[in-house]
């Protein structure tokens, strides 16, 4: 492991590269990353970056959502087919004709989409910032896409806006059930439960915190608590027990696991800058009409 680490520094120096990854990447993928982030933050970074060349360690709509937002930099996924569920619940044809059914209200679209699919939304939202993204427009009734949950999470927020939901789901946020939240609590009493708004509303209105996965990594380090259930992704267990020592976190049920977030390997992030494989960008038309949809979610603070 000690020398793909060091291949793989050497390489970004080559490139002019940097490595950012999702915080429910491998813990080793974590490790060699430049930056380490939720959505929201990697998009920023990407932004950012000096650098020619970004290695994108998530998912396909991610590094096309860096894609995006950098154009003159190639944005490479170290695994082609590392896609998300979610994304692939709603498509370009079922949202128009949903736009139709509901003609003048604005769609916001969570960043867990397409870029073809965010090409037709009015405006993207990330779960840190989607109940600001909704309160910032004047409309009353908002068309919401692709996660119910977080959504619905959303309207729970805003009771002044009508959000309709696209009946989209994370099916590893979505596994989770208020029953295993209870028999987490049972071994674990005195324990404070995270989650991610992605979880069921059930789940998230049994929360003391619920947040995006940086809310949740901030939450549990400024709090006093010494004992967390976390409710998202069991990758952020890396950067949870890094970052807070002196404390204790445990998944506060069965199943955090995103099979599509664990396909990158060390050996993927060297080989794709090896070969800078496999690039992501997205055709030019669709390209522009979805960056300008990330621009009005990033003019949002």
């Amino acid at each position: 492991m000690v020398q793909l680490e060091d291949e793989i520094r050497q390489l970004k120096e080559d490139r002019n590269a940097v490595v950012v990854a999702h915080n429910y990447q491998r813990d080793e993928v974590q490790a060699v990353a430049d930056k380490v982030g939720d959505s929201l933050a990697l998009a920023r970074f990407c932004a950012e970056t000096d650098a020619a060349v970004i290695v994108f360690c998530g998912v396909h709509f991610m590094a096309e959502s860096a894609s995006l937002l950098s154009p003159e930099k190639t944005v490479l996924l170290p695994v082609a087919d590392a896609g998300c569920p979610m994304a692939d619940m709603v498509g370009v044809d079922e949202l128009k004709a949903w736009r139709r059914d509901h003609p003048g209200i604005p769609v916001v679209c969570y960043i867990n989409s397409s870029a073809a699919v965010k090409a037709e939304s009015d405006i993207i939202c990330t779960s840190s910032n989607a109940v600001a993204v909704v309160r910032s427009l004047p409309d009353p009734e908002i068309l919401f896409i692709p996660d119910r949950n977080l959504g619905q999470y959303v309207a729970d927020q805003v009771p002044e806006k009508t959000v309709h939901l696209w009946p989209g789901f994370c099916p590893t946020h979505d596994r989770i059930r208020a029953v295993h939240v209870e028999e987490a609590r049972a071994a674990h009493p005195d324990a404070v439960l995270l989650v991610h708004p992605e979880c069921r509303p059930e789940v998230c209105r049994l929360a003391d915190f619920v947040g995006s996965t940086k809310q949740i990594l901030d939450h549990a380090r400024t709090s006093p608590a010494s004992t967390f259930l976390i409710g998202t992704e069991e990758g952020v267990l890396w950067t949870l027990r890094r970052d807070n020592p002196g404390k204790r976190f445990f998944l506060a049920g069965p199943g955090f696991f995103c099979p599509n977030m664990k396909k990158t390997t060390l050996e993927s992030v060297r080989d794709a800058l090896v070969h800078m494989r496999h690039v992501i960008q997205p055709p030019p038309d669709t390209a522009d009409r979805a960056r300008a949809a990330l621009a009005r979610m990033l003019a949002v603070r």
